[in-house]
């Protein structure tokens, strides 16, 4: 495991889907019943984050399930515990894979650097990682649905082995964070982006 623990006091406040919707709904959430918004979903501005193992079917079909939910297990817990001391909220797990929503860029970004370097010397554990900021809607109270999070989840989808591919404000990086090049990415079904961002992690 990485003997480095990254912490530099980019921290987000926690949040949860209804302190989400509290804080951006219209009115005050005290109005008479005929008098409250009547919407089920909310635009707001969110960075995504999707993360996964690579090579995890590899190396379930070698070492067994057993060795693979062990993996499993440190992959998750390292994931909380990083995204708890940010205020980075984990929004669902994904199998081998998470998906994370923070309410300000440099803390969600800052949790995606803090778990490459974390896991870089793993000889088991390789992760690849996907960002993007913009509006979504919030649906229903416990949901995000648009272009960010599409987005965020198919650039980690193409990412390689330890790499963090990103479209976001390079003003939002943490300082130990830099971008190593901007490149066009293609994305299946969608075709050649511009502008992505491979961001690296700086040696300390």
């Amino acid at each position: 495991m990485g003997a480095r623990t990254w912490f530099d006091g980019a921290v987000a406040p926690e949040t949860t889907p209804a302190r989400e919707w509290a804080e951006a709904r219209p009115g005050s959430g005290t109005e008479h019943p005929d008098d409250l918004p009547d919407t089920a979903h909310l635009s707001i501005e969110r960075t995504f984050c999707f993360a996964d193992l690579t090579g995890f079917t590899r190396y379930t079909r070698e070492n067994g399930p057993h060795a693979a939910v062990g993996l499993l297990e440190e992959f998750r817990a390292v994931s909380r515990d990083v995204a708890a001391k940010r205020g980075v909220r984990v929004a669902k797990w994904l199998g081998d894979g998470v998906m994370l929503v923070g309410t300000e860029p440099t803390p969600a970004i800052a949790w995606g650097g803090h778990m490459i370097d974390h896991f870089e010397d793993e000889a088991d554990i390789n992760l690849r990682i996907g960002l993007a900021t913009g509006y979504a809607l919030l649906f229903e109270g416990d949901d995000y649905i648009g272009e960010p999070v599409n987005l965020a989840a198919k650039l980690c989808a193409v990412a390689q082995p330890g790499q963090i591919l990103a479209s976001c404000e390079v003003a939002d990086l943490p300082e130990w964070i830099r971008v190593q090049a901007v490149d066009q990415v293609e994305i299946r079904g969608v075709g050649p982006i511009d502008g992505i961002q491979h961001l690296v992690v700086d040696a300390r």
